[in-house]
Parts: structure tokens; C-alpha cells; sequence
């Protein structure tokens, strides 16, 4: 890895000199845009509108449109002289329980290495850290951009996750919130059922990006030439007519297909006489007719390649 910033964790008066690495990263397929018809490369130009020339980028600065229409450039040096306190170092503010972070403000991850010679304080810092269950609340200053981020640690290593503002998080305002939806007693029972019976320990290495390994067959079949075959669309999910049917087939099925390993040791969640009967019912009506009820849906026709 090829690290991205290099600074300090300040911590009162102890000063870790560390390198930033990216943590992550996504595994996309990327395109470029070509011509349909030669596959030659889009380019594009930088354009002014006002001179209808083709501006250099050395021309090129940031500006900012008033609610007038007038614009203020900004060019480098008006961001030079912005103060940045953290430009180069990573601030611990407080320590705070991880329980009282909301998720949604959470960004990018990095890991932190230390620099040669900073193995010292770097290890005492992590395993105080660690045995106190709490992570740093910490200021930085990213690419021109001051955030506050979470100092944790993950195998061994300091990761920091830059964090949103709060006013950065924009307000559930939904119009439903408002409304009274009645929720019947034993429907929220059969849902916690539901919920019990679908308990499992997360285990990233279980999923898949399956439309990136798609997406990446089409491609290779392209370049070999081969048929692309299509399978067509899923079977649309119609609406639910019985939620409370529903609710007691999807336990039943949950409970089918929960692996041996993980019921071992845990009592099942307990279902009246009546809601099993109800359930078998369902199951019954649900794989006789209905949208979804058991068959697979045909693949669909052939399509040539078309080569570039």
C-alpha cells in the first residue's frame, strides 16, 4: 500500500508521528464512454462559456455563485491562507463508549502505521485503548477538508473512520411518521418470531457481489465471443394480501432451512398450536398458486455479442 498523509496523533502531551493508508476499497467495473460505433475514447473539453474557448487547465479555479448570479473565484492561495489547525496532525478530543456513534455518520476508513522509531507510544496508545472498550473522538484535516473521525483499533492496527458532521445528516421527515399504522399484538409477536428465528452470527465471507460477477461473465464472454445468455428479470413480488400469513409461512420456511449448527443450543421461539396450523395453511396456499409459489421462472432467449 502507498500511504496518503502523513502527521501525528496528539495525544495531551504524547505525539505519534504515523503514515495513512486507504483501508478499503471498491471492487467496481469500470467503463469508459466510447463511440457505438469505433470504440473510440469520449474526451472532453473544459469549455468557457462566456468566451466559448477552450480554457487550459492552468486557468481553471473554484467559484462560488451567489444567490445574485455573480460569481467569486477563488484560486489557490485563498486557500492557503484558510486556517487548518490539524493539517498535519491527528487530535484526540475526548474518549467516548462506541455504542454512542451513529452509524450513518461514519465515512471512510484508513489505517494508521507508525513511523519508524514510534512503535513505542504507537503500542501503548492501542492496547489502552483496547482495554478501555471506548474509541477516540478526534479532529483531521483531509484533502482541504477539516473532520471530526473515530480512532479505533482493529487488529492491531489504528483505524480512523472520518465521521459527517451533524449538520451534514439530513432529518428523517417522512409524511408516514405522522400517521397512526395499527400494529396488531400478535403480529408484532409472529414478527419477533420471525426475527429469532433468522439469528445468525455475521460472517462477511458468506455473501457476494453477485451482479459484479455477472457483470464480469457478460464481459468475458464478449471478449471470447460466446452467446450471452439472459435469464430474464426476477418474479415481481405482488403485494402482501394476509400479513399475518405471511408472517407465519416466512418463520415456518426460516425454521426449514436454519442450518443444524445454529439451532444447537438455542430454544426455538415459541409458536401457539394455532399459528402453526395457520402457518401450514400458508405454506400450502402459498406453493399452489400465487406469484412466486415454487417455479422457476424459464430462461430467457439467446442475444449475439455485438463486438465493438
Amino acid at each position: 500500500m502507498r500511504s496518503i498523509w502523513n502527521g501525528a496523533v496528539s495525544f495531551g502531551l504524547v505525539t505519534i508521528p504515523v503514515r495513512m493508508y486507504t483501508a478499503t476499497e471498491q471492487r467496481n467495473v469500470t467503463f469508459n464512454l466510447v463511440h457505438r460505433e469505433d470504440a473510440g475514447r469520449i474526451r472532453f473539453r473544459r469549455f468557457c462559456s462566456a468566451c466559448e474557448e477552450e480554457v487550459p487547465y492552468s486557468d481553471v479555479a473554484k467559484g462560488y455563485e451567489l444567490p445574485t448570479g455573480d460569481m467569486v473565484v477563488l484560486d489557490g492561495d485563498d486557500f492557503e491562507d484558510l486556517p487548518l489547525s490539524t493539517s498535519h496532525r491527528i487530535e484526540v478530543l475526548q474518549f467516548s463508549p462506541v455504542s454512542q456513534i451513529d452509524p450513518i455518520l461514519l465515512g471512510r476508513s484508513y489505517y494508521l502505521e507508525p513511523e519508524p522509531g514510534a512503535a513505542g507510544p504507537y503500542t501503548l496508545l492501542r492496547d489502552a485503548l483496547e482495554r478501555s472498550g471506548r474509541v477516540g473522538i478526534v479532529k483531521v484535516a483531509l484533502r482541504q477538508r477539516e473532520s471530526l473521525a473515530a480512532l479505533r483499533v482493529r487488529d492491531g492496527v489504528f483505524v480512523l473512520e472520518t465521521m459527517l458532521w451533524p449538520d451534514e445528516v439530513r432529518p428523517a421527515d417522512f409524511a408516514f411518521l405522522e400517521e397512526e399504522a395499527e400494529v396488531r399484538p400478535q403480529e408484532l409477536r409472529m414478527a419477533e418470531s420471525l426475527i429469532e428465528s433468522m439469528v445468525a452470527d455475521f460472517d462477511p465471507s458468506r455473501y457476494r457481489d453477485a451482479y459484479r460477477e455477472a457483470l464480469q461473465e457478460v464481459i468475458e464472454a464478449k471478449v471470447a465471443g460466446r452467446e450471452v445468455v439472459s435469464t430474464g428479470p426476477p418474479p415481481e413480488q405482488g403485494p402482501t394480501a394476509d400479513l399475518m400469513a405471511a408472517l407465519r409461512a416466512s418463520v415456518e420456511a426460516a425454521k426449514r432451512e436454519r442450518p443444524a449448527s445454529r439451532d444447537a443450543g438455542r430454544e426455538p421461539p415459541a409458536v401457539s398450536r394455532g399459528d402453526r396450523g395457520a402457518a401450514a395453511g400458508a405454506g400450502r396456499d402459498a406453493g399452489s398458486g400465487g406469484k412466486g409459489g415454487g417455479r422457476e421462472k424459464p430462461p430467457g432467449g439467446r442475444r449475439a455479442p455485438r463486438t465493438a
